[in-house]
């Protein structure tokens, strides 16, 4: 038996509680609009800008689904932002713009305002349970449906750039073992890669190599009469250095720099064939070595390429003696 003085004071509810209590069916009132609208969905961007200590701007879509009126939200995740990727801000359902929050469902008798398409404009602001969200957008079908039904038309709100956040991950130093390129290959890579050579430069200038005799730059006058012998190897670009001892002069000559690349401390750039010019001072090893002359193949080597090494082509000597004679009346 039915007692009616507890039944809520909504006849109209009551009625329908009570035909479907004797088996009986209910009109479906959102047949028409799911038949018309199905599929329909007005999709926006919005933003929130989070005040918590670790916010900022978060970017969300919001999509409202023309056949029941119902929301939801999804984030936009961004890459390395450091935040658990939540692909739902809110599933769909009806969005309530003052919502009563309630122990139980259906425990409120009281009616909410729900949103929808005239509350959507570009430029005003959206509640999801607490948090003010901006649409600034929205795309060609949303712009189309709002002209098309409720001339109203959308513009874009323009957002405030926010700063870039680049973050500088400062290289470890050069540990001294192996190349650099090797360090490097464990700093970008997780997984160690080999460093690819120039295999062109290789197969064609590996014949190449330049010997220079070289005297060492410094202030102790036993290094005064020291000589050494500079391999550059022009297919890898590396060097290698041998010293000169005479007999009976309390020092062993022999490799003196093992082979491989150095570093030229003025452009931070490893040495090229065109840094050793005759009377150029190099860097090698932690010693000043200055470029005394060459043999007979690297000066023949050096005329050959006067693109690489102009110091070396005939015309730059003809035009360093025609600058001394200026002053005479022939050359």
């Amino acid at each position: 038996m039915i007692n009616f003085k507890q039944t809520p004071p909504d006849q109209a509810e009551m009625k329908n509680y009570i035909e479907v209590l004797l088996k009986g069916g209910r009109p479906n009132k959102a047949l028409e609009s799911f038949l018309n609208n199905d599929r329909k969905v007005l999709s926006f961007n919005i933003v929130w800008p989070d005040k918590s200590f670790d916010g900022g701007d978060k970017y969300f879509v919001l999509g409202y689904y023309l056949s029941d009126g119902c929301i939801e939200v999804k984030e936009i995740n961004q890459l390395n932002s450091g935040q658990y990727p939540f692909p739902m801000l809110l599933k769909k359902a009806k969005l309530s713009k003052n919502p009563i929050l309630t122990h139980c469902p259906g425990m409120s008798l009281k009616t909410e305002e729900y949103y929808g398409p005239s509350d959507l404009i570009c430029g005003n602001k959206v509640m999801v349970y607490g948090r003010e969200c901006l649409i600034y957008d929205c795309d060609e079908f949303t712009t189309k449906w709002y002209s098309d039904n409720m001339g109203v038309k959308q513009n874009p709100v323009k957002l405030a750039k926010s700063r870039p956040n680049v973050t500088y991950q400062a290289i470890p130093p050069y540990t001294g073992y192996g190349t650099q390129e090797d360090s490097l290959g464990s700093v970008f890579h997780l997984s160690h890669k080999p460093p690819k050579a120039d295999m062109k430069k290789m197969f064609k200038q590996d014949m190449h190599t330049l010997r220079f005799e070289c005297s060492l730059v410094s202030t102790e006058p036993d290094d005064e009469t020291r000589l050494f012998i500079v391999s550059f190897y022009c297919g890898d670009d590396t060097i290698q250095i041998y010293e000169i001892c005479d007999k009976n002069s309390g020092r062993i000559g022999g490799a003196f720099m093992e082979r491989k690349k150095q570093t030229n401390p003025v452009t931070g750039k490893y040495y090229t064939e065109k840094d050793f010019l005759i009377g150029s001072v190099v860097f090698l090893a932690g010693f000043k070595f200055r470029i005394c002359k060459a043999d007979e193949y690297t000066e023949k080597y050096m005329e050959d390429n006067a693109a690489v090494f102009p110091a070396a082509s005939i015309e730059h000597i003809v035009q360093k003696i025609k600058k001394a004679s200026v002053k005479f009346p022939s050359l």
